[in-house]
């Protein structure tokens, strides 16, 4: 058994360290420069769909929102209500929609901070900061319309939260984590995975200091933290199978790929890899080294196992909760570099690694390759009061949201009737709207129609993805007056004959 001299030197230095967080700014400065990367050039991009997701689902109001959530993306439904409240205060320009999980990845960038001062020294903490708000991937997902980074925020501060309870458990920072625990939960109920490597490191700590009600108050702290996810685990069930069912089951072969994608850069990831594998040859933080390996791995090896059976879940943006880990070790590996100016040189070798995927990130296509934005200007230009839209909803196209992208982009005053909608989606309580069963007689006395279509880039036809019963009643009663195409779109204006 570990005597007293051998035990209490080790509790003591992350206290000594967590006491000298507080007297600078290495938090904050990390703070201010994750926000100024993450919003620069935020508004760039078009949104892609899933990003149009939110933003539906944020334009409703509480109610209809609450209606959407019982039939589908009920696992968003608290970023979609902090994301409605925040819309009707600040709008919905696409730098605006995004400008929140900017904020939570800056505030993930202090926690990284003053994690890696608490367990190892300044040095580490000052190349987390800067490695972590440098990162490819927080730029991608701190651009995202999304609730990835919050359910990042949260897993970090569930993490500060437990190591603060492990080195002076009260009952005040027990409560603090279970808060932390289920509000990761409802963001995204796979960031859960954490509780794992959590319990091995309450577990660890153990080991070395024998105090078995710690044990029992991490267990009831996370006990009490999953209640309330309880139900949304329960509805979340019921609706996995229009929301995940294209996630593929992995093979070991796939790590690789999602190693790549978690960092928004092969080659990032690549230098972070080899870093990450310093720390643990280092004598003097080994085992808080081994403690911030397992916030990155473990997670990453559930969800592979977990992956195999009905469900997959195995995509590197639902374990992007595991970034801070990874950039604490690379950061310690840095610092553990001789001579001292080589982890200032890695660092910079890093940075400038990423730098084309930092420049292609803010590009107007780089989350979305068909451009919206010319398609609602072409229809802009020509629309006529009374115009009608079509676009394809079959079970494959409808998850492109092309009416979502056209609508976010068209000026206020054009207004177009979908034609082939029997009824709407937020008047049937869904993400999309029920479409009519006998096409032809929703038409109506519409005089022009504008059809937009996906560019399958296997041939021009306009009525490319339309169902067969769509695809007649337009043909029998409309000729194509001209057809415009822009990137990733066709857009052609209907005009009736008979």
């Amino acid at each position: 058994m570990p005597t007293a001299t051998q035990t209490a030197p080790a509790p003591a230095a992350p206290a000594r360290a967590g006491r000298r967080r507080l007297s600078g700014p290495d938090w904050l400065w990390a703070a201010l420069l994750t926000l100024a990367v993450t919003t620069f050039g935020a508004g760039n991009p078009q949104l892609w769909r899933d990003e149009l997701a939110s933003w539906n689902a944020a334009s409703r109001s509480t109610g209809e929102l609450w209606g959407m959530l019982g039939h589908v993306d009920a696992v968003s439904g608290l970023y979609y209500l902090l994301l409605h409240f925040w819309v009707a205060l600040f709008g919905d320009s696409a730098a605006l929609l995004r400008l929140p999980s900017a904020l939570a990845m800056a505030g993930t960038a202090a926690l990284v901070v003053v994690i890696a001062r608490a367990l190892f020294d300044r040095r580490t903490a000052v190349f987390a900061g800067l490695l972590f708000a440098l990162l490819p991937v927080v730029t991608r997902y701190g651009t995202e319309a999304r609730s990835y980074a919050f359910a990042v925020l949260a897993v970090t501060a569930a993490t500060w939260l437990l190591l603060r309870a492990l080195e002076r458990p009260t009952a005040g920072r027990w409560a603090a984590y279970s808060a932390l625990v289920a509000v990761a939960g409802l963001l995204h109920m796979v960031s859960l995975l954490v509780l794992l490597p959590h319990a091995m490191i309450v577990a660890l700590r153990w080991w070395r200091v024998r105090r078995t009600r710690t044990v029992l108050s991490f267990a009831v702290a996370a006990g009490v933290g999953l209640v309330p996810v309880v139900p949304l685990v329960l509805l979340g069930r019921r609706q996995v199978g229009r929301q995940i069912n294209w996630i593929e089951t992995p093979h070991l072969r796939d790590v690789s790929g999602l190693w790549d994608n978690l960092f928004a850069s092969p080659l990032v990831g690549l230098g972070i890899a080899a870093l990450a594998l310093l720390p643990l040859a280092w004598p003097r933080g080994r085992r808080h080294a081994v403690e911030v390996m397992l916030l990155g791995a473990v997670p990453i090896a559930a969800c592979f196992v977990a992956s195999q059976g009905s469900s997959s879940y195995f995509i590197d943006r639902y374990v992007l909760f595991t970034v801070p880990a990874w950039a604490i070790l690379a950061a310690a590996g840095l610092a553990a570099l001789r001579p001292r100016a080589a982890g200032a040189a890695g660092l910079a070798a890093l940075v400038l690694l990423g730098a084309p995927d930092q420049r292609q990130l803010r590009t107007e296509h780089a989350k979305e390759p068909s451009d919206g934005i010319a398609a609602a200007r072409v229809i802009a230009q020509g629309y006529r009061p009374g115009d009608g839209f079509v676009s394809p909803r079959t079970k494959t196209e409808r998850v492109f949201m092309v009416d979502y992208q056209i609508e976010y982009y068209l000026p206020e005053r054009v207004r177009l009737r979908d034609v082939f909608v029997e009824r709407s989606a937020v008047a049937s309580d869904d993400l999309f709207p029920v479409e009519c069963r006998q096409p032809e007689r929703c038409l109506g006395d519409t005089k022009r129609i504008w059809l937009v279509t996906r560019d399958s880039g296997a041939d021009h036809d306009p009525y490319n993805w339309l169902s067969a019963a769509d695809k007649k009643a337009l043909t029998d009663h409309y000729r194509i007056a001209r057809t415009t195409d822009v990137p990733g779109l066709h857009v052609s204006l209907l005009e009736r004959v008979r």
